[in-house]
């Protein structure tokens, strides 16, 4: 089969085998971006320099991961019956580290740096990897008239880091003109940190779903973004 739009080039993937190999700066596309989004929610990168894992529930969403990155890896599942590929690639892994992707990250991660113009694509994958788009039928107000009744929609972009929650909303705002709102959750136990929701209702979410969907042939969860198309 050829190559595919979404294959990761990478000429030396799979050859990389010492930690002194040369920071690769990769190419950004709409593509890589998308990884990036996904890394930066489930990816994780191991302490020993060169293993990187991307976990998730969706089957979809990892064969997506493992299609574009051009990967031969197996998809196994995790003890809690999740699914996650585990690769090596020092060069991508360094790569990750000089544009704010870090191991033990959840708490940590703050800013990620990337060209504007492959801000929304980022974003799609974050949403893809930890955040939500709901909608619901409101029917408030039917009992004074029955047309009192209102498809809503909001969107949740989720991190256990305030200071990234933060870089995303300065960002959203600079990029797609929309604020949203940040939400502190009480710390329940397990947990031991709080985690910070970044929500945006009807009005600025159609907003932002018509930036990061901005066309059909787009990596992403196919399950959101049939939640997402009456709004686009």
């Amino acid at each position: 089969m050829g190559a595919t739009p979404w294959e990761f080039k990478s000429p030396l993937r799979h050859i990389m085998t010492k930690h002194n190999l040369p920071l690769v700066k990769y190419q950004w596309t709409p593509e890589l971006a998308y990884i990036v989004g996904l890394m930066a929610t489930d990816g994780c990168l191991s302490p020993d320099g060169r293993h990187l894992t991307f976990t998730s529930c969706d089957k979809q969403l990892i064969e997506t991961f493992k299609k574009i990155l051009n990967l031969k890896n197996k998809i196994g599942e995790t003890e809690t019956k999740a699914l996650r590929i585990q690769f090596g690639d020092i060069q991508f892994y360094k790569w990750l580290l000089s544009i704010g992707i870090t191991p033990n990250k959840s708490h940590t991660i703050d800013k990620i740096f990337m060209p504007k113009e492959f801000f929304r694509d980022f974003i799609r994958g974050h949403l893809d990897g930890d955040g939500s788009i709901t909608t619901y039928m409101d029917k408030y107000n039917t009992y004074k008239k029955p047309k009192y009744i209102y498809k809503r929609l909001f969107i949740r972009l989720i991190s256990a880091s305030e200071q990234h929650i933060l870089w995303l909303q300065e960002n959203i705002i600079e990029n797609f003109k929309v604020t949203g709102r940040i939400h502190k959750t009480k710390i329940t136990p397990p947990s031991k940190v709080p985690i910070y929701i970044l929500k945006y209702m009807k009005k600025e979410s159609q907003i932002l779903l018509k930036e990061i969907y901005y066309k059909e042939s787009l990596p992403c969860l196919d399950r959101k973004r049939l939640v997402a198309i009456d709004f686009l």
